[in-house]
């Protein structure tokens, strides 16, 4: 064995490239050649008894998003298509390292005393014939129409040649051979490939197009996809140990898993996703190497999968969608950050406190655990629902990167109802009152009732849902938020208490927490909301709600509120709640900039100006600039007399206070110099005008006492 070239390791890598210490790969320069695009490591077969089971997969019953990579939320840069001839092998050998027995998984072909390893023989643990040789040669035609011109690559399941279709326009074509003509269980899986996928169509999955046999072995006929796969495209990245951007390796899920659930809505599992598994071409990503799919039904065939990426059930059970999205969580954990997914960590992640890139982003954490979690009935449901929460993720992530807002529509949460907290603290009720609530599940029999629900007053409500003889969670859940709304939070708690739903459905939970904050019990409630972050990682609301129980309890609130402010600048009340939070570690120029930021477009702009520039002209360290800021802000905001006056009088003092203490300044604020004659004129007019708005006699005497007082002295 060689010494791991990884600094500061004393291991030694095995056969297989692997460290014995620190357990990850090899650099792609130290074991092997590169691959091409096609390459996957070995595949281990595991026999399934009869009697396994699987559990069919949630569906959320939404149509997923289109194919563009990069989502229009970052951009990833086109990867060239290769010219299929210069992919070509000159010296086609599988390695050494990677020579295994197809049916124990033994090392075989392996060399001795500086003799080199056979190609071919037999296994000495099993006795299983083992060939490593390629079978096809440069110009052989197949079945009188696929011309040989070289192999490409070698997979699990064999060697991969290019050829041309000669009855098809000469079109390129891939043919796929048997890594081991002696392999019957691959054989039988070759041809259930072709037959299963022949009739799938899908841009994001490998076309098969035949299958034919050529003395006594047999290849399928796929379509030539001449790009990098993500394994090489990590290889070639910058990041530290060959993993990818965050944002692009997500990028390339979420254009993997509408594949898998085009296939799960088939009736099949691909069982053995891994990054070497997928191939980026121009600027689309392409499903390869599909020889381990098969039927959620079939209890007969061999499971193929990858150790460290393969779901820990299998074996016990028989593959299913959630297993899917197993594969799915760890080569995307893969994909990000490097760890010993081999051992140490096969079937679990590093704590965030050795990963800080776990650390840094807690809603990708929470993916990948609930994706990757051991016991699959506590796993997304399918991989049209995990789509959903990585799109939520991505949009976070990307947002973080570069602070620029990335807004989008939640398939799980309504926008939030009101704002609260504007411009103060609100009490929990008020939060109840406000967060957003679980969109409608248009699958459930009891929606079309609700559809159909004329009344509004929550009273009116609970009356017609108390007698309702409608089925589904749906009537339940309404009823709860009805009683919410009346004030009745004890009896939603009791109505959440008596609906029944699904495994991972964490609206009752969510009901909970609202139920919680109206009696004022922010601690219970946050545990609530918590359970839902878990459940739902790339949704706002549980963020928001998370940070409104802990600003009411004392706690630090920043990264929640700061979250969901920079990711969506919809929810107002996160711009407010953070606004408050900074004002409060005394960083009102940061505050300020917050409030600043709320868009015209809201209802609240205008409170969140004002509360600006009181933020700006209360601070101790009051600038010239930041009064004549304030004043120019303040002009250009659209405000009736009733608001203007107020917040004019309070600019104009703040004006006279400076000078007070710094002397006659240079600029102007509100169109008075900053010279006590102008400041108190100006207030002068401020405090009339109030008196004129006030309705109270005591109000206007007191009003116009100010402004007599205030202003400036004349010999007249």
């Amino acid at each position: 064995m060689s010494a791991c070239p990884r600094p500061g390791c004393a291991g030694r890598l095995d056969e297989a490239g692997f460290c014995d210490t620190c357990g990850l790969e090899a650099p792609p320069d130290t074991v092997g050649p590169a691959t091409t695009g096609f390459a996957a490591p070995a595949s281990i077969s595991w026999s399934t008894p009869a009697s396994a089971s699987s559990r069919p997969g949630r569906s959320s019953g939404r149509s997923s998003s289109g194919n563009l990579l990069g989502r229009g939320v970052i951009d990833i840069p086109p990867v060239p298509r290769r010219d299929p001839r210069a992919a070509v092998l000159t010296d086609p050998q599988v390695p050494e390292n990677k020579r295994f027995c197809s049916a124990c998984g033994a090392k075989v072909g392996r060399g001795s005393e500086g003799k080199p390893g056979r190609v071919e023989g037999f296994c000495p643990r099993c006795g299983r014939r083992f060939s490593f040789t390629p079978k096809l040669v440069p110009g052989e035609l197949l079945h009188d129409q696929y011309e040989v011109l070289g192999c490409l690559a070698h997979g699990g399941f064999g060697w991969i040649y290019l050829a041309a279709d000669h009855r098809v326009a000469d079109r390129w074509v891939v043919l796929k051979g048997l890594l081991d003509t002696g392999d019957t269980d691959a054989m039988a899986a070759a041809m259930a490939e072709a037959e299963f996928l022949a009739r799938v169509e899908h841009p994001s999955i490998v076309r098969i197009y035949n299958f034919v046999e050529h003395r006594g072995t047999g290849y399928i006929v796929m379509e030539y996809v001449g790009g990098t796969s993500l394994r090489d495209l990590m290889k070639q990245a910058g990041e530290p140990a060959g993993c990818l951007p965050l944002t692009q390796a997500i990028a390339y899920t979420l254009e993997i898993l509408p594949a898998l659930a085009h296939l799960h809505a088939s009736g099949m599992v691909y069982c053995d996703f891994k990054p070497d598994n997928a191939i980026q071409v121009e600027d689309q990503l392409k499903l390869i190497d599909l020889g381990a799919v098969r039927h959620w039904s079939d209890q007969a065939s061999p499971i193929y999968g990858t150790p460290g990426y393969q779901a820990p059930e299998i074996g016990r059970e028989l593959p299913s969608p959630v297993s899917d999205v197993y594969t799915v969580g760890r080569a995307l954990a893969v994909m990000t950050f490097p760890f010993d997914f081999h051992h140490a960590y096969r079937d679990s992640l590093p704590p965030p406190s050795e990963v800080p890139l776990l650390a840094e982003y807690e809603s990708f954490h929470r993916l990948l655990l609930r994706a990757t979690h051991p016991d699959p009935d506590q796993r997304f449901g399918s991989a049209e629902e995990m789509r959903l929460q990585l799109e939520g993720v991505f949009r976070e992530v990307a947002s973080t990167v570069d602070g620029q807002p990335r807004a989008g529509v939640s398939a799980e949460f309504t926008p939030e109802r009101r704002a609260f907290g504007v411009p103060d603290l609100p009490a929990p009720e008020e939060v109840a009152a406000g967060l957003p609530v679980p969109r409608v599940d248009l699958t459930d029999p009891g929606t079309a009732f609700l559809a159909g629900l004329a009344e509004t007053d929550p009273e009116a409500i609970i009356r017609e849902l108390s007698g309702a003889a409608v089925p589904g969670a749906e009537i339940r859940l309404r009823l709860a938020r009805a009683q919410l709304d009346a004030g009745k939070p004890a009896d939603a708690r009791k109505t959440l208490n008596t609906t029944k739903l699904g495994t991972g459905d964490w609206r009752a939970e969510w009901y909970r927490g609202l139920a919680a904050l109206a009696e004022g019990r922010p601690h219970q409630a946050r545990q609530s909301f918590e359970t839902v972050y878990d459940l739902a990682p790339g949704e706002l609301a549980p963020k928001l709600a998370i940070a409104a129980c802990a600003e009411a309890v004392g706690e630090n609130a920043d990264w929640y509120y700061r979250t969901v402010w920079r990711t969506d600048r919809t929810f107002i009340s996160a711009a407010f709640g953070l606004a408050r939070v900074l004002r409060d570690s005394d960083d009102r120029a940061g505050a300020a900039e917050v409030l600043e930021s709320v868009p015209e477009t809201s209802s609240n702009h205008v409170a969140a100006q004002l509360a600006a520039i009181g933020l700006r002209t209360g601070a101790g360290s009051l600038s010239e600039e930041d009064l004549v800021t304030a004043g120019a802000r303040l002009s250009g905001l659209d405000l009736d007399e009733y608001r203007r006056a107020p917040a004019s009088r309070d600019l104009l003092a703040a004006a006279l206070d400076w000078v007070h203490r710094n002397g006659t300044g240079n600029g102007s604020v509100l169109g008075y110099r900053l010279a006590e004659h102008e400041l108190r004129r100006g207030l002068e007019k401020e405090y009339l005008c109030l008196a004129r708005q006030a309705t109270a006699r005591r109000d206007r005497i007191a009003l116009v006492d100010e402004a007599n007082r205030i202003r400036p002295r004349t010999w007249f």
